[in-house]
């Protein structure tokens, strides 16, 4: 597997969440980079790569991103069998994309395996589903998290009628909820906050627009965590969580 990068989905911290192609993926790996919140377990289909941590948390000491990608190319250059494995999808939010698009101008073959991303399943795992019938036609991904510190059009998302899903917003939510309510979405809209999706120690906090910065203080909310905003979210379906033998 020759100059070959493969950007894998680790999903959104439980192992058994991975897919068989993630697994294929680390089985054949000799490097793998990994993200801060890639579950470790995950790394028992790869025992005998070099395993390589490129970790980025918000507020912390992260790897710089052009050496990512220079450590990326190194190593593929030399003919390994490089996995950059990521936490959740490489493409929400993950710059799957843009570490494609480097490494493909290098002339280094890119293949992406797409992982279940934690919006998804720390909704699921609190009984909420993202789209319901008659409820919410559509779900939007966003995150409360840029680069550059731009601003999005809180008040098309307030309008939207879709569930909305937020990333990377525990230390914005007063600023998410003024946004949001400036924006038309009224004060009683239903929240969940989601702390380390789909982990045994997930937890979740219910809640209202109006209310979900004190409450989520109240709570000790915590990164990593997602947002669930919509009508969606005072649902609570019945979930199976015995283990499958």
């Amino acid at each position: 597997m020759s100059a070959k990068v493969w950007l894998v989905g680790a999903g959104p911290g439980d192992p058994e969440l991975l897919t068989l192609k993630a697994v294929k993926a680390l089985r054949q790996a000799e490097i793998v980079m990994i993200d801060d919140l890639v579950n470790p377990a995950v790394l028992e289909h790869c025992p005998t790569a070099r395993i390589v941590p490129v970790g980025k948390r918000g507020g912390c000491r992260s790897t710089p991103q052009t050496f990512i990608h220079r450590l990326m190319l190194r190593y593929a250059r030399q003919g390994k069998c490089v996995v950059r494995l990521k936490g959740g999808d490489p493409c929400i939010f993950g710059r799957g994309s843009e570490e494609a698009d480097w490494l493909q101008q290098h002339g280094i073959a890119v293949e992406m395996v797409n992982g279940i991303t934690a919006g998804l399943a720390g909704a699921s795992n609190c009984g909420i589903p993202l789209t319901l019938r008659g409820v919410a036609r559509g779900v939007t991904l966003v995150t409360a998290h840029t680069q550059d510190d731009s601003s999005l059009n809180w008040q098309a998302l307030a309008q939207g009628g879709t569930t909305l899903v937020v990333y990377m917003g525990v230390a914005k939510l007063a600023d998410i909820r003024d946004s949001l309510l400036a924006g038309g979405m009224c004060a009683d809209m239903p929240v969940a906050l989601i702390e380390n999706a789909s982990l045994p120690h997930q937890r979740e906090c219910r809640s209202s627009l109006a209310a979900m910065h004190q409450d989520a203080l109240a709570f000790q909310l915590k990164s990593p965590a997602i947002l669930v905003i919509g009508e969606v979210a005072a649902t609570h379906q019945a979930q199976a969580m015995a283990s499958i033998a």
